[in-house]
């Protein structure tokens, strides 16, 4: 019941003041174990699910978050790697499947995902039994069919009806048949009292903003659900198109802030956008902001004035919904398209995806952003050099970023060079070079030319690369323009030719 509230707080108040007008705020999974964490931590025998502990913690992660928020540090969200995007949306994908595949049943399987996994091809053979207590048989025909009518109403939707989603088609379709024939089946099961359940804060509770784990765990709640919200919000950006995928991810911070807030003194669950079910409503064909707050109306509606209404509905239906949503989201994260960047972001990519289901949500997202940091860092690093000899000439042409990690591998690649030789270096592949690297090129060239040889320098690709003032500089320590074969000049001769009387 305080998941409901949670939902009606964060749809239509994320909804409308929130800068990603597609994404649906409300509870997630992802914040499902945290809370659990957070009831036995701070349970006592006179509030045994710590409902006013929690709601002091959502206050404080609220207001984190607004803060956070007016002060523009939700953009830096946006510096996240697309493989671990699509890599999330993969792992949530696989987790609503996997789960909802029992629910689908009528089977109840507690553990974790893994578990649930395990016990799939045991979910099957009841799907086929028509024995025991439980008719697992009859939910599996509701949730298949559930499943066909989403697909063929999707594929033949008439035009009179083209803005009945498949979702809705299938629960109504599913929810007629289930009540004509009676069937023995589980239902959704909402109290009637919902406004029961809501809590104030008091002078009690209040108190405990000045308990120092209390703090810690709201900083801790804040961090998480604006890193779930803002990767929802990315991901669902680059699932739609138009108008709603444009994300102010700024004041969607704030506006979730400002939700968890609210939810903080209901004394119900935090908010977060979620991705299962911003992603249906993406498949269901939303373009603005009141999707997420007519949904959140809807819910507030049906449970308030028709709870019975919803008593009709199998979640065996609504289990098909979730497993096509997880579908969609694998076709979504576009594995084979990951591949094709090469092994390291696929591995990426992958990692995410087993950290999510494995672990759980936040483990993946931080342990895919962990290897995106190192391979990062490794390209920073990395410098390749490929030495070519021709004509009595040698050639180095450099791959990579020169920085003073690589400063050995450059060292031992010039010392290589014959004394007297000509060496033509070539830079035009180079991403980066570093102060470091250029002041010892420029010894090199200097020495190289006190035996008689020649050093011929691209001068010109490194001006992208680093300062113009670190290479005039470099320039200057060599006391020699460079030769220039071909037109190439130093940026010494190039500002010497620019001068007036400076040659011709």
């Amino acid at each position: 019941m305080l998941g409901l509230i949670t939902a009606i707080v964060g749809g239509i108040v994320a909804g409308y003041l929130g800068g990603a007008p597609l994404v649906i705020a409300g509870p997630s999974a992802g914040l499902s174990v945290l809370v659990l964490e957070m009831v036995e931590k701070y349970r006592t025998d006179e509030d045994p699910f710590s409902i006013a502990s929690i709601a002091v913690i959502v206050l404080i992660a609220g207001s984190v978050q607004a803060t956070a928020g007016f002060l523009k540090l939700g953009t830096y969200f946006r510096a996240v790697s697309p493989a671990v995007i699509r890599g999330m949306l993969a792992g949530i994908g696989l987790i609503i499947i996997i789960k909802q595949f029992h629910v689908m049943l009528d089977d109840d399987v507690e553990g974790s995902v893994l578990y649930n996994l395990y016990q799939i091809p045991a979910g099957i053979g009841k799907a086929f039994s028509t024995g025991g207590e439980r008719y697992h048989y009859i939910a599996a025909s509701i949730g298949v069919a559930t499943l066909l009518t989403i697909v063929l109403w999707d594929r033949f939707r008439p035009a009179r009806v083209r803005y009945l989603p498949g979702a809705l088609a299938g629960v109504l379709v599913a929810s007629i048949a289930a009540a004509v024939l009676h069937l023995p089946i589980d239902y959704v099961v909402v109290d009637e009292s919902l406004f029961s359940y809501i809590t104030l804060p008091n002078a009690g509770s209040l108190k405990k903003l000045l308990d120092t784990d209390i703090l810690i765990s709201g900083l801790a709640l804040a961090f998480v659900a604006s890193a779930e919200t803002l990767l929802c919000a990315t991901a669902v950006s680059r699932m739609s198109q138009g108008e709603g995928g444009r994300t102010d991810y700024d004041r969607e911070l704030a506006a979730q802030g400002i939700g968890n807030l609210i939810c903080g003194a209901l004394g119900s669950l935090p908010i977060t956008g979620v991705i299962s079910r911003s992603s249906a409503n993406v498949e269901a064909g939303a373009h603005t902001k009141w999707s997420a707050i007519l949904q959140a109306s809807w819910i507030l509606l049906f449970v308030m004035l028709a709870p019975g209404l919803l008593a009709f509905v199998p979640e065996s239906a609504l289990a098909a919904i979730l497993i096509y949503v997880g579908l969609r989201l694998l076709q979504v994260s576009r594995p084979r398209e990951m591949l094709e960047y090469g092994w390291p972001v696929f591995g990426i990519y992958v990692a995410t995806v087993v950290g999510i289901v494995a672990i759980d949500l936040l483990t993946g997202i931080v342990l895919g952003l962990v290897l995106s940091t190192i391979r990062l860092l490794y390209s920073l690093a990395h410098l390749e050099i490929e030495r070519i000899d021709r004509d009595g000439k040698v050639e180095l042409h450099m791959h990579g970023a020169a920085t003073f990690l690589a400063l050995p591998m450059l060292a031992a690649a010039l010392e290589e060079v014959p004394p007297g030789s000509e060496l033509h270096m070539h830079f035009d592949e180079l991403d980066f070079i570093d102060h470091a690297c250029l002041d010892f090129i420029a010894a090199f060239q200097s020495k190289h030319q006190e035996t008689g040889g020649q050093v011929v320098m691209e001068w010109r690709s490194l001006i992208g690369r680093y300062t113009r003032g670190g290479i005039r500089a470099a320039a200057r320590r060599t006391s020699v323009i460079p030769p220039t074969p071909g037109g190439v000049r130093t940026p010494r001769d190039q500002k010497r030719r620019r001068q007036p009387g400076g040659g011709r």
